[in-house]
């Protein structure tokens, strides 16, 4: 019986095609729980990192607050808009004298006001909290301040820049011009202009300008440093290169000026509904309810 189904052919085929498919199903099974297993892994990863993600800013703060170089300091004040920084050094001292003399007074008037030692501990550790946060959080302000006012005046300087261009100077030549010029009514851009000269010297323009754009990180400065970098590279006339720009990058401040206009009849509608509907609405209902009451 069995030498007459090992013999047929038809038998053989189905006997293949099962062995077949159990493979197939124990081959598949083990892919999936293959990828199972590396789905478990990236799950527990992506928990294990968000339950930790909201320690990266205090982990930061603490080490900036604390560990701090020279240079640091330098480029952080440079990047403020303070550009004598012969007093950056003095900066990180005068943050821990500030802070180890206020905890000395807050000590001092809680034994003229009898405080508790929870209520002078607590005063203690927010005065910590505020001195190591908020002289950063003051320098940070201002660098977005800077970059800000840079980028408005942008257009402007490129215009300038642009004639110096038209008139037969160079590149460097009309930064190191304009670098004169500016520096009296606008120390900004004089001061990042100057720099880019002195760099220029050292490494070459187009590093020099990779530089500026570190300095001033806006998409605005991004489209001056790469269109200045590809028409001194190919050679087109930097004369319209740098007036288009400009007129693209007032048009984009346009676009911007008009969205926080329309934003702004949203915005007043919060204090509308908070001080004028809700008055409204009491004055009117109020002697009903008053009458009603009596």
């Amino acid at each position: 019986m069995l030498d007459k189904l090992f013999s047929d052919p038809l038998f053989i085929l189905l006997l293949t095609a099962f062995f077949l498919q159990l493979a197939i199903l124990l081959f598949s099974s083990r892919i999936k729980k293959k990828r199972g297993l590396e789905w478990l892994a990236k799950e527990h990863q992506q928990t294990h990192r968000t339950q930790h993600e909201w320690l990266k800013p205090v982990k930061h703060a603490v080490r900036v607050a604390f560990s701090a170089s020279e240079d640091e300091m330098k480029r952080k004040f440079l990047s403020s808009g303070y550009y004598n920084n012969r007093f950056a050094i003095y900066y990180m001292p005068f943050k821990y004298l500030l802070l180890i003399t206020g905890c000395v007074v807050l000590y001092w008037i809680s034994g003229l006001l009898n405080w508790t030692t929870s209520d002078t501990i607590i005063y203690c550790l927010l005065w910590v909290v505020a001195a190591l946060i908020l002289p950063d959080a003051y320098l940070a302000a201002k660098a977005r301040r800077l970059k800000v006012r840079v980028t408005h005046k942008l257009p402007y300087m490129i215009d300038l820049l642009a004639v110096c261009v038209q008139t037969g100077m160079t590149i460097e030549a009309s930064m190191n011009y304009l670098s004169k010029e500016m520096k009296d009514f606008d120390p900004d851009l004089g001061y990042l202009l100057n720099k880019t000269r002195e760099r220029t010297k050292v490494v070459g323009l187009e590093k020099a300008l990779d530089d500026l754009y570190e300095r001033v990180p806006t998409n605005e400065m991004r489209s001056f440093v790469m269109t200045l970098k590809q028409s001194i590279q190919y050679g087109s006339s930097v004369y319209e290169v740098l007036t288009n720009l400009s007129s693209e990058i007032r048009a984009v401040q346009m676009l911007n000026v008009e969205e926080k206009i329309g934003k702004l009849a949203a915005k007043m509608s919060v204090p509308l509904i908070l001080f004028i509907m809700f008055p409204i609405v009491v004055l009117i209902a109020a002697p009903g309810i008053m009458r009603m009451m009596n």
